[in-house]
């Protein structure tokens, strides 16, 4: 992307907050100061599904001259870990007084309420836990909302009484649970998370409401617009669809559906059982995660819309990636062998296209320009851009982003299981095989990311975490599995929180779940001799291992 987070106003700045607003199809957006809650990046998500962009920025580097230059429509202050008052975070307080709307988060709201003269200091009872919210005044923030309502509250500061805060609700614990100041609303919950019951709507009231936005993401209009250009493009031809039980792919699969199907499995089209179905999906099994295929299979296997394919390609990729230690070399070697295959389903299925799940982001970070025709540096080879196809291929998300992208799937009816799961590289576990991909560390490395994913699931914290993964790593450590003794694979668990992938903190996992993970890697994969957990953030450290 051009702009990722906001650092500054200088004039390239601006440009490329011009282009982001012009593809994301407005002139509003939230400027979110990310303070390290590990709920960042559902606040992120929860504005994505109201169709509004939310900016990321630096809390240490922008200052209120550069929010005034930018001019978004609303501030939200997150979460986080600092304490106001013995190690307050950096933060230009005068961006307070500018009088754009501001709804502080927990620590966002303690940092407003103590620059305006509100006491802010440890209470007696910490709130850890989902609490009753006693609303106790009208106020657009809690429009539509009962006066009782169950929160999510995590903190051990409190905000004390104050004549300039209005109460506008309370909990057992804490006396302004809400409270407002002419343009600064704050909350000591965190609506972003599914225990608050009504927190949607609260963001909701608070961007449409309180700081006016008209004109988010026009997710039905557009979704309108691309099956009606797909349906013009393609009429009753065949098209082929790379799937790989992503969000992106999903989202073009339907699209694909309301275009060639007009939404309906036609009783007419599934009574000729001869007549073979105009839309294919193909999986490339090899370098997947065990649980992308469960996902292909499950909400795309049955359907009477697509047929799915499931190719095994394990050997291919291994016999192309052998001897390559490179991660470049190994990213363009996968890519060889991802259109080789694609190109033989083409021709077997008389595909007239092929369709994709590139995004403007895949295009931009394989430096092929920007809306403007800009040069911009490849910063990674994607899997799925500049191949030439001999069959003219389809695009309909590569003028969007993840988030406009996931909000199109929402209005035509994409799982959200599909469109929120973690982000997955496409060179998929080759990146998170140190040197050379062979039989032995592919094996290790499906078998760890199984269960580790299966674990987060199982103790509810797959959501809680932005990106989730296993790298198998060149190292080796001495293993005593009952008389035996000798050498094993290390295996590096590591976790983010994140809002958008440009910068991460690590998670900080219970030490109890990453017992049990440890446990049940090494005494089910017997090659693994040792387990880790990377607590490293971004900077310095990427997010994927290569």
């Amino acid at each position: 992307m051009g702009l990722s987070i906001l650092k500054d106003s200088r004039p390239e700045t601006i440009s490329a907050l011009q282009e982001e607003l012009a593809v994301r199809k407005t002139s509003s957006f939230i400027l979110l100061f990310s303070m390290g809650s590990q709920f960042d990046h559902l606040i992120v998500q929860e504005l994505a599904k109201l169709g509004i962009y939310c900016l990321v920025a630096d809390p240490a580097r922008v200052k209120a001259s550069d929010v005034k230059t930018v001019a978004p429509a609303g501030i939200i202050l997150s979460g986080g870990p600092a304490s106001v008052h013995d190690e307050p975070p950096p933060f230009d307080a005068r961006i307070f007084d500018i009088g754009i709307p501001v709804l502080g988060v927990c620590l966002g709201y303690q940092m407003w309420a103590k620059y305006i003269g509100a006491r802010v200091a440890p209470g007696e009872k910490r709130e850890f836990g989902v609490y009753p919210l006693a609303i106790k005044k009208k106020d657009p923030l809690f429009k539509g909302i009962k006066t009782k309502t169950p929160v999510l509250q995590t903190h051990g500061d409190k905000i004390f009484p104050n004549k300039k805060l209005t109460i506008l609700a309370t909990t057992a614990n804490s006396p302004i649970a809400a409270g407002r100041y002419k343009h600064l609303w704050g909350v000591q919950f965190h609506p972003e998370v599914t225990d608050t019951k009504d927190g949607s709507k609260m963001y909701a009231n608070f961007c449409f409401d309180i700081c006016g936005i008209s004109d988010p993401y026009p997710a039905h209009k557009v979704a309108e617009q691309k099956i009606a250009a797909l349906r013009k493009q393609i009429g009753n031809s065949n098209v082929l669809i790379a799937l790989s039980g992503g969000s992106d792919s999903s989202v073009v699969a339907y699209l694909l559906k309301e275009a060639l199907f007009g939404g309906q499995t036609s009783k007419k089209w599934r009574s000729d059982l001869q007549k073979p179905p105009k839309l294919f999906g193909v999986y490339i099994r090899g370098i997947d995660r065990p649980d992308d295929e469960a996902y292909v299979k499950k909400y795309f296997g049955s359907q009477q819309w697509i047929r799915v394919e499931v190719v095994e390609a394990t050997k291919e990729f291994l016999d192309a990636l052998k001897g390559k230690t490179n991660m470049r070399e190994k990213r363009l070697a996968m890519r060889g062998i991802y259109k080789e295959i694609l190109e033989k389903k083409i021709r077997e299925r008389k595909a007239d296209f092929i369709a994709q799940g590139t995004l403007y982001t895949d295009l931009r970070e394989s430096g092929h320009g920007t809306a403007t025709g800009a040069r911009v540096a490849e910063i990674k080879v994607h899997h799925n851009t500049g191949i030439d196809w001999s069959v003219p291929e389809i695009r309909p998300l590569e003028d969007m982003v993840k988030d406009s992208a996931r909000d199109v799937g929402r209005d035509i009816g994409v799982p959200e299981d599909l469109l929120v799961r973690h982000p997955f590289p496409g060179p998929g576990l080759v990146v998170r095989i140190e040197g050379e991909v062979n039989d032995r560390s592919l094996l290790i490395a499906r078998a760890v990311d199984s269960i580790y994913i299966e674990e987060l699931r199982r103790a509810k914290l797959y959501h809680s975490v932005w990106q989730a993964g296993a790298t198998v790593t060149r190292s080796e450590h001495t293993v005593s599995k009952g008389d035996d003794a000798g050498m094993g694979s290390v295996v590096a668990l590591w976790a983010v929180w994140s809002v958008n992938g440009f910068t991460a903190r690590f998670a900080h996992l219970p030490y109890d779940f990453l017992a049990e993970v440890s446990k049940r890697i090494t005494n089910e994969v017997r090659e693994v001799g040792a387990v880790v957990y990377r607590v490293s953030d971004k900077p310095p450290t990427t997010i994927e291992w290569g």
